[in-house]
């Protein structure tokens, strides 16, 4: 068994460093995500134009 891991009755409990490093790891895949995002939005618009909404 890894020293790293304390056993709890509900199951498997992360030491500090653990859950500070899941924390970091969560907060640079949102922000990954979040680009993307930005990105295919901006290629959207570049891709259709700033053009004002079809009338008619």
């Amino acid at each position: 068994m890894s020293p790293t891991l304390i056993r709890a009755e509900g199951g498997i409990r992360l030491t500090e460093a653990e859950t500070r490093a899941r924390a970091s790891r969560n907060r640079a895949i949102a922000l990954v995500l979040a680009g993307l995002v930005a990105l295919f939005y901006v290629v959207t618009l570049a891709k259709l134009g700033l053009q004002p909404p079809f009338k008619g």
